[in-house]
């Protein structure tokens, strides 16, 4: 849809009036402007047309639709071309047609006229989480949807089909931006259609325009910018790059597969654990300094440690007699603090004693990518068994994408969810089948995409019926070199709300458990000793100590991978250094060597400084236990398992 041009009340153009108005404007938006590469030329046009709503687009562009002839012939023998056609024909259903869009202006458009820049609006703009219930709930977006993506809906009433086809086909025409401030909610990714103008703009490696999104402050509202390349002429087509910014021939072509089917020039998918350069590269961007050597501290038994804390849970969880409080930092002899550290040279210069409690290079567990990579440190061919198989969707897509093709054509299971490295509690995380889905999200925050568990061990709920569950523990790494790491004996558990099934796979209460974040929604709590005695009645034939032993096993491999390599490849062997993580897992069906159904512990990710409210309500000793273990190295009174 063009929109025509709109007049606004603004200022006189020249007036001191709108001088300071564009000043403000240049302002407040000359970072975005920069990183977007509007032309500086454009900007005073740009101005008046933001704040006077001015969509002119339609006293320049037409949009031609254009009808693919069918082949008369049916005994012509198949083409590559024809191929290809179906294929496309396969991920568009019902779209028989395409569209572009043209200049129709006679005198055709200048790149270097301060005017020739436009706005695009924006049909839908949504959160992905929230995508299905407004098809359905908000009058006539289903309609315009479907209608824009070429899928067959004359009804009245919202259709399940039509419903599912539109959250299928939007892959195709979905952008996205992010705000920058706000809650961690707010920062999930927003994802929009632009309208029918927008949309029908298509791709081209060499492209006619360039296009980017363009968050208007004053006036609270995105739109989308559109300004030339080059000059054109009556008829010429507005084109774009789909994959903007990316000039690896391979990494385009995958880009580009939601729009250009083909089959990549290479078929492996195996990912080796990534070079040293890898690691110092993330290393440098974390700005974090290693520590110089220091000899570890030695304290007397009498010793009465001050400790300095910015964690409530902490300061009404440790009792000790040997810990006392101080809000004085500089007269700590226990930093234990919720920000990351990054400058441990510094401690290790000035205060070498201080213990602290966090490892230098720990993100390489506590971030996602960084977890699969140094578990391929195992030896198996495709990572452990116990980490569900992962993809860096910037580094690895290219074997992503062959690795879900093989599964697809051996007729495997291809489940597949998307979590942003460095977010937690579910945010911007995603459940699919759709490979364009899939790589989509890698234009949004950073991801990685990991095997969805399609066969879970369920826990039967007598309220609701059998739903997937998750475990959390809590582990205790006091020392690199030696090895030091310990489990607390109690574990935490989370419940879906609804049964399972490989359905409806935007349902949070189905396919997520943790439901202590969301709004208005069921949070089951079942302490640790009840669900031991639940499990093993519903699963007589797996003892749970027998499977906790497995799962220690696995917390040990983990550490022994995360610290086998020096920092900062691996975690780094600081003696003044201690931590607690929480470790968050499920159990899947699989088969041992002799074919027999056994349960698999799988890893979903490991938490630093994790909320630990469940654990000093139910167990009063918790911080006291933590902290007996991790700073007096006195674990006899305590509730903790030694692994290493």
């Amino acid at each position: 849809m063009l929109r025509a041009s709109v007049s606004g009340s603004m200022a006189e153009p020249g007036s001191q009036q709108q001088d300071e108005s564009y000043s403000q404007f240049v302002a407040l938006h000359q970072a975005a402007l920069t990183a977007s590469g509007v032309p500086q030329l454009h900007w005073g046009s740009l101005y008046c047309k933001l704040e006077g709503e001015i969509f002119d687009a339609g006293e320049m562009f037409g949009i031609m639709q254009v009808e693919e002839a069918e082949e008369e012939d049916e005994e012509e023998e198949e083409t590559a071309a024809e191929i290809e056609r179906e294929l496309k024909k396969k991920q568009n259903p019902g779209n028989e047609m395409s569209f572009k869009v043209i200049v129709t202006n006679e005198n055709g458009l200048s790149a270097s006229d301060p005017n020739s820049i436009f706005l695009i609006d924006h049909a839908w703009t949504y959160r992905v989480e929230h995508a299905r219930q407004q098809l359905i709930e908000v009058p006539g977006l289903l309609h315009r949807m479907a209608n824009l993506m070429g899928i067959d809906f004359h009804g009245e009433m919202p259709d399940d089909d039509v419903v599912e086809d539109v959250l299928t086909e939007m892959w195709k025409y979905n952008q996205t931006y992010q705000l920058s401030q706000g809650s961690a909610e707010e920062n999930v990714p927003v994802w929009y259609i632009m309208d029918e103008f927008g949309s029908r703009i298509q791709h081209s490696d060499e492209p006619t325009f360039h296009m980017a999104p363009f968050y208007y402050t004053p006036h609270q509202l995105a739109y989308t910018i559109l300004w030339p390349l080059r000059d054109m002429s009556n008829g010429e087509e507005v084109t774009r790059d789909y994959a903007y910014g990316e000039s690896d021939p391979l990494i385009r072509s995958c880009l580009l597969f939601p729009w250009q089917p083909v089959v990549l020039a290479h078929g492996h998918h195996q990912t080796p654990e990534p070079s040293d350069a890898h690691y110092q590269a993330i290393f440098a961007e974390n700005k974090e300094t290693l520590p110089l050597p220091v000899e570890p501290p030695i304290h007397d038994k009498s010793k009465i440690f001050k400790v300095y804390t910015d964690m409530q849970q902490v300061l009404s969880g440790v009792d000790h007699p040997r810990f006392v409080f101080t809000n004085d930092e500089k007269e700590a002899d226990i930093l234990f603090i919720f920000s990351h550290i990054k400058d441990y040279r510094a401690f290790s210069t000035d205060r070498p004693h201080v213990l602290l409690n966090q490892f230098p290079c720990e993100n390489l567990l506590t971030v996602k990518d960084c977890l699969a990579s140094i578990s391929r440190r195992i030896g198996f061919a495709e990572g452990p068994k116990w980490l569900p198989r992962t993809f860096n969707l910037k580094t690895e897509l290219p074997q992503f994408i062959n690795y879900f093709k093989h599964r697809e054509q051996r007729g495997e299971d291809n489940h597949w969810i998307c979590k942003p490295w460095n977010l937690a509690r579910s945010l911007d995380t995603h459940v699919t089948t759709n490979l364009s889905y899939i790589i989509r999200q890698r234009e949004s925050t950073p991801k990685v995409v990991s095997k969805y568990v399609e066969d879970p061990v369920l826990f039967d709920r007598d309220d609701v019926g059998l739903v997937k569950f998750d475990i959390r523990y809590v582990v205790l790494l006091r020392s690199v070199s030696p090895l030091k790491l310990y489990v607390y004996d109690a574990f935490w558990l989370r419940f879906a709300n609804r049964p399972f099934a490989l359905n409806d796979l935007d349902d949070y209460e189905k396919h997520f458990t943790v439901m202590n974040y969301a709004p208005n929604v069921q949070l089951k709590q079942v302490h640790c000793d009840e669900f031991i005695t639940l499990f093993e009645k519903q699963y007589p034939e797996h003892p749970w100590k027998v499977m906790e032993a497995d799962l220690f096993k696995t917390f040990g491999e983990l550490f022994r991978a995360a610290s086998s390599k020096p920092a900062p490849l691996g975690i780094c062997n600081y003696p003044s250094a201690r931590a607690i993580y929480a470790i968050d897992l499920m159990l899947k069906w699989d088969t041992d060597g002799e074919g027999k159904r056994m349960m698999q512990p799988q890893i979903l990710e490991v938490n630093f400084n994790p909320d630990c409210a469940r654990a000093c309500k139910y167990h009063p000793t918790f911080f006291n236990d933590v902290f007996n273990t991790l700073f007096l190295d006195e674990t006899n009174n305590c509730h903790v398992t030694a692994v290493l």
